[in-house]
């Protein structure tokens, strides 16, 4: 998933993202799969296809246990709890951990791109930040708590393109993407907005808002560049077909109205469905840091996405917020002293400038202990609500992710040979989408090409002389991929309970 600001006429209305769909089939195995198998007109048939089901998940997990077990034997050297004794006992040099290290990582990011989880870009990051949600207050990461070594040797041996800045420190992976509605009354956050507005019309009928223009730009969301003149354009169709617009309701842009600032109103953001953040802490000058921190979170709001950073440091007052506080109240005073001074002082005047400064000033406060108790409960929302598992057990359900999604693809794509007969590599990939769509209602950006891989694997599927994929009937996939270890193993399992 790339969020892209949506580039049109309404964009000046509406804050619209673009969100690229994924390769993730969303759909949970064992409902894809009788599902399909219901689809299925003859009894033996629908018998012969929940077998290869079963051969198929046995046969791909069977590929993968050397690496996961590998992973998760790197890790344990790693581990932030127990770790550092695990090294203790290996009598390990620096350089030789230092290739541990690296060999971990590895076989992390290959586990993280089978399972779909990609590297947050700096796009993605800029647009993540170019909108407010819940967390309203602006949280910064004390680096000096973090290791800055073991990401940036990795990157170097292993450059990717449109890195955040924060890479060197901390990795952000992300998949899959949703809605998060809040309804509420907001009683807080509507004074707010009304004292700002009111703030700036006085500032603007004053000229006054010149004096505070700031000459620094802040950094805006990257747009796509635009399309080449030159591009298919059955490719640009396709690739807008397959995205998704979602628009952000913000508070700040809601319109004022009797029945808005009394009733409950509902704001919108598109969040990321999956978050893993890795990082390591920063050694001591009495203790070398080895471990790796895993964590995973789930549906984080992208305009509150720095719930998740490590090491977060305590929000406070911002400098624009002193220059504002202590900048309306010389302007205020001047403006006091100026009307005193006039031959007919005018006391409404007066009255009407103090109260306007006194209540931005008030508003800058209050504003700024309503954000920090909203963070603050984040926070505490975040490791309850919204972390699913760290460590070891995020790896563990990583390594299940790769093998569900893997299983998922391949019995799709041999379903629709089975029931469609041969198939292009392009008609493939579509019509594998369309029958997601059709009987689940989600879409998704099939990835076809590890499929087939997978199938030319098992054996039960080839191309023909004109490079169209077809596949073996159900009874004779089963004789290829043959009876397997787990198979064996509940066989014995019956005839000992029988006998």
């Amino acid at each position: 998933m790339t969020p892209n600001m949506k580039d049109n006429d309404e964009q000046d209305k509406k804050d619209v993202i673009r969100l690229e769909r994924e390769s993730v089939i969303p759909v949970l195995k064992p409902r894809l799969i009788m599902t399909l198998a219901n689809l299925i007109k003859h009894g033996a048939d629908r018998t012969d296809f929940l077998k290869l089901c079963k051969r198929i998940e046995y046969t791909v997990r069977a590929w993968y246990m050397l690496q996961f077990e590998d992973l998760m034997q790197l890790y344990s050297l790693f581990d932030p709890d127990n770790g550092a004794h695990q090294l203790e006992q290996q009598s390990l040099s620096l350089e030789e951990i230092e290739v541990l290290e690296q060999n971990f990582l590895g076989y992390l990011f290959q586990v993280m791109d089978k399972s779909n989880f990609k590297v947050t870009s700096d796009e993605e990051i800029s647009i993540a930040h170019a909108g407010q949600y819940l967390l309203n207050l602006p949280i910064a990461v004390d680096e000096s708590k973090l290791d800055k070594k073991i990401f940036a040797r990795y990157f170097a041996e292993h450059p990717q393109e449109h890195l955040p800045d924060f890479v060197d420190k901390y990795i952000i992976f992300r998949r899959g993407n949703g809605i998060d509605k809040t309804t509420d009354f907001f009683y807080m956050e509507k004074v707010d907005m009304i004292i700002g507005r009111i703030w700036g019309w006085f500032m603007r009928l004053t000229r006054l808002d010149r004096l505070r223009k700031s000459p620094i730009h802040h950094k805006k969301p990257r747009h796509k560049e635009p399309p080449k003149e030159d591009d298919d354009e059955d490719e640009l169709q396709v690739e807008e077909e397959r995205a998704d617009y979602v628009e952000r309701i913000r508070l700040e842009n809601m319109e004022i109205s009797l029945s808005n600032l009394v009733n409950k109103i509902t704001i919108q953001e598109p969040t990321f469905d999956k978050i893993i953040v890795v990082y390591r802490p920063a050694s001591t000058q009495s203790k070398t840091e080895r471990g790796i921190y895993v964590k995973h979170f789930k549906q984080i709001p992208m305009a509150d996405m720095e719930i998740v950073l490590p090491e977060k440091k305590n929000p406070s007052l911002t400098p624009m917020d002193w220059v504002s506080f202590l900048g309306s109240a010389i302007v205020g005073l001047v403006a006091v002293v100026g009307s005193l001074e006039m031959p007919k002082a005018d006391l409404w005047v007066i009255f009407a400038i103090l109260s306007t400064v006194i209540g931005y000033c008030a508003k800058i406060y209050l504003t700024f202990q309503a954000n920090m108790t909203a963070y603050q409960n984040l926070i505490t929302k975040s490791m309850y609500d919204k972390q699913l598992d760290s460590g070891r057990g995020t790896l563990l359900h990583l390594c299940d992710d790769v093998v569900q999604q893997e299983v998922k693809e391949v019995i799709i794509s041999y379903f629709i040979l089975m029931e469609q007969g041969k198939a292009t590599l392009e008609d493939l990939d579509m019509r594998c989408e369309g029958l997601i769509k059709e009987e689940f209602g989600v879409s998704c950006n099939f990835d076809v090409d590890d499929a087939v891989i997978k199938l030319e694997k098992l054996g039960i599927v080839s191309r023909d002389t004109i490079g169209r994929f077809y596949c073996v009937s159900l009874k004779r996939a089963n004789d290829i991929i043959g009876m397997t270890t787990e198979e064996l193993v509940i066989k014995a399992k019956l005839g000992s309970d029988a006998s």
